[in-house]
């Protein structure tokens, strides 16, 4: 048997950068998750972000998403009063199924809502079986 120690405030410290982040690192875009007829939507908050600067990567069945938000402030000649909007580099991975067609993955960003569009592949879509009786009747059952 293994004793370990735990210590209640750093687990409640880690928990709440989870959920609220840090200055260094904030928290992870927001994201709802849906299936739209044969295919699987996935839309994540990132508001103000420049288009240009959201990028996409798949690996291995693994979605990576990565944004980038500068500051406003132009630098030396401005004097910043509040800054409650997160900046710097955001990025989450989603772990997509074997059931998923990866290679026609179509991404849009409108709103400040990127939205992706996962399609099931069609080895995974259901289909139909002929079966043929000893007499060569055909009957079709859905598999």
């Amino acid at each position: 048997m293994m004793l370990m120690r735990t210590d209640p405030f750093r687990e409640l410290d880690r928990l709440t950068e989870q959920v609220l982040g840090t200055a260094a690192r904030p928290t992870a875009m927001p994201m709802d998750a849906f299936r739209e007829g044969d295919a699987f939507v996935v839309e994540l908050d990132l508001p103000g972000m420049d288009p240009g600067s959201i990028d996409l990567a798949v690996e291995q069945n693994v979605l990576t998403i990565r944004a980038e938000r500068r500051t406003t402030a132009s630098g030396d000649d401005s004097d910043v009063l509040i800054t409650e909007r997160p900046s710097g580099t955001f990025s989450r991975q989603l772990f997509l199924g074997e059931t998923l067609d990866t290679e026609r993955i179509e991404a849009s960003y409108e709103g400040g809502v990127l939205r992706l569009s996962i399609p099931v592949a069609e080895k995974a879509k259901p289909r139909k079986i002929e079966i043929r009786a000893a007499d060569g009747s055909r009957k079709q059952i859905n598999a």
